[in-house]
């Protein structure tokens, strides 16, 4: 009889850190002469996001749960900050900026979104797998991770079930746009703790 082998947690642990490592390495390497580059897209979205009047949030799924972390780090750091779909976001204007995921790029209800923004007058700045999307045409920065889309079963970019590493890429993107931006404002971590949440 062949053995098998049962999976374990720490192997999966190491399978989607490697993942998320390789991810990274691809996301900063050094820009080729001829275009901007993810590095720059990057440092392009935090300086968008750093002097925008407002922010907007937007991602459906675990992409926007994976925003809201985002936003809540961007609010601890002072900004005014809102998630579309709640029921006190106001309308978003000309000098704010929303700032969306979506995997695709193709996502109904977030193309609409960015749409109803570039109307205003509002800065889109997104994060997507595909460049040539509708989203990412719409975008004034689009920072491109190279992961597989939800549907993308071929296991070719990515052994995670869906859309797990782009959703995990979107985390990181964001606490690193925000750690950033706390390191430019030269805060200390005392000072932006008055602004965690005390009514929970």
């Amino acid at each position: 009889m062949p053995v098998t082998t049962v999976p374990r947690v720490s192997d999966s642990l190491l399978t989607l850190t490697g993942e998320l490592e390789q991810l990274v390495e691809t996301l900063t390497a050094p820009a080729d002469a001829t275009t901007e580059g993810v590095p720059t897209a990057l440092d392009n979205a935090a300086e968008r996001i750093g002097s925008a009047k407002r922010v907007f949030v937007l991602g459906a799924g675990r992409s926007g749960l994976a925003l809201q972390m985002t936003a809540m780090r961007l609010m601890h750091l002072g900004l005014a900050v809102h998630v579309v779909g709640e029921v006190t976001t106001p309308a978003i204007a000309q000098g704010d900026v929303l700032l969306v995921a979506s995997g695709s790029g193709t996502t109904e209800g977030i193309v609409r979104a960015a749409r109803t923004a570039d109307k205003v007058g509002a800065t889109i700045v997104c994060v997507t797998t595909a460049a040539d999307s509708p989203l990412a045409e719409l975008a004034a920065v689009t920072i491109v991770v190279p992961a597989a889309q939800k549907q993308d079963h071929g296991a070719t970019l990515s052994v995670q079930y869906a859309g797990g590493l782009f959703e995990h890429a979107v985390v990181f993107i964001g606490d690193a746009i925000f750690h950033t931006l706390w390191k430019q404002s030269g805060a200390s971590a005392d000072e932006l703790w008055p602004r965690h949440a005390n009514l929970e």
